[in-house]
């Protein structure tokens, strides 16, 4: 493993910043705190700043020489809302509040990689350093390019990086096209006629009717998608009902649906709604269809994932970059990788091994409880953010390298 020098000699004093921001968690939209320890930071690395995008986002702008060619980094720095069961020291002193998915060890990893990259600039051009908010859920990169994140600060390529628990620390994982899926909701709501039990006869009873929905959407999964195309399609919320002996008036479904291409997704949309309209009509019933897109697929452009391959290679050894499965959880770097070429790669968490003492009884897993970031990843995620930004910039675009 090639890690940087500066980068180990430091990983003592960013790990302390990383149990700070463990111990004191925002969630989306509210990272005040997260965000004047980033800029604080920064300004301390003699890195100008630009604040304020997507509310609480943060900026840094790493120049070197006269090149106009331009990178940018992205971590995340939101919370979630899980009440931590861990009790190590640096668990997190605001009750319901918790990092159980590692925002603040790739915020502290973009950290470390911006003190080198601003005391050695060994580049040509320009390296953005973005940390994002709200990525649970509020869709802070989507606001970010709203507000002009792409037009304020112009790059030809942008990058992504999760850890991945259970894959082993040492590894990295990268892969072209989709790694992540769509995330959607839906919201129905079935519209009968209320009455006593008893009588069914003199209602119309929406528990079958949604029982019969929620069963029939499952075909769209087995006879109207292609067998190769990925989905799915979870009703995960049913409500109806007051008292047991009186037939409803409505009845709830809420849920989620995945998949890694639009084409599917308009398939499945478009199936549900008239699913839900025909079966509500053939029992007399009325129906209220909602569906929200959330966040597109996550899809690596290929040019760019073979290049983070490439240079993870050169650090870890290619037999430890591995080829990533997509998965059916969602990301909000998705926005940004439809707007640039780019990458989402991810970084091995290990086993949980390296918790402290005093960790809760769950699983090292995503959105867990339990779950606590590995600190050993710092300097290793740092010099792949390094190592990535100065051969980006270093090596001519194809056009720049042919011969006239």
């Amino acid at each position: 493993m090639k890690l940087l020098d500066s980068l180990v000699a430091q990983a003592p004093g960013m790990a302390a910043v990383r149990r700070d921001l463990h111990a004191h968690p925002e969630l989306c939209f509210q990272e005040v705190r997260t965000a004047d320890v980033v800029a604080a930071k920064l300004t301390e690395w003699g890195i100008p700043i630009h604040r304020g995008l997507g509310t609480t986002g943060v900026v840094g702008i790493v120049k070197n020489g006269t090149s106009e060619r331009a990178v940018g980094l992205r971590a995340d720095m939101d919370a979630l809302p899980v009440t931590e069961l861990n009790t190590f020291a640096h668990a997190s002193k605001h009750h319901g509040k918790m990092h159980a998915c590692g925002h603040d060890g790739h915020t502290t990893m973009l950290l470390a990689a911006a003190q080198h990259l601003a005391k050695h600039r060994n580049f040509d051009g320009t390296v953005y350093l973005i940390f994002q908010p709200a990525e649970e859920g509020g869709g802070g990169a989507r606001e970010m390019i709203k507000e002009g994140l792409f037009e304020q600060f112009p790059m030809e390529a942008v990058f992504g990086m999760h850890n991945w628990p259970g894959m082993k620390a040492g590894q990295f994982a990268v892969s072209p096209g989709p790694v992540m899926a769509s995330s959607n909701q839906f919201h129905i709501v079935v519209r009968g006629k209320g009455g006593h039990a008893a009588l069914p006869h003199t209602s119309i009873d929406p528990v079958p009717i949604a029982c019969e929905m929620v069963q029939a959407f499952q075909t769209i999964l087995t006879r109207n998608m292609k067998p190769v195309d990925a989905g799915v399609i979870s009703v995960t919320m049913f409500h109806a009902g007051e008292a047991p002996t009186v037939t409803p008036n409505d009845a709830e479904l809420r849920g989620t649906v995945r998949t890694f291409t639009i084409e599917v997704l308009d398939l499945i949309e478009s199936r549900m709604k008239q699913i839900a309209e025909n079966i509500c009509a053939a029992h007399g019933a009325q129906v209220d269809f909602e569906f929200v897109r959330t966040y597109p697929p996550t899809i690596n452009t290929p040019a760019e994932a073979d290049f983070a391959r490439r240079v993870m290679s050169g650090i870890v050894g290619a037999e430890n970059v591995l080829v990533q499965e997509p998965a059916m959880t969602a990301e909000d770097f998705s926005f940004m990788l439809q707007a640039k070429p780019g990458a989402y790669a991810f970084i091995g968490n290990g086993d949980g091994m390296h918790r402290d003492m005093h960790h809760g009884a769950g699983p090292c897993t995503l959105h867990n409880a339990s779950y606590d970031f590995n600190d050993n990843l710092i300097p290793l995620g740092a010099t792949m953010w390094v190592q990535l930004a100065e051969q980006f910039l270093n090596t001519p675009r194809a056009s720049e390298g042919k011969a006239a």
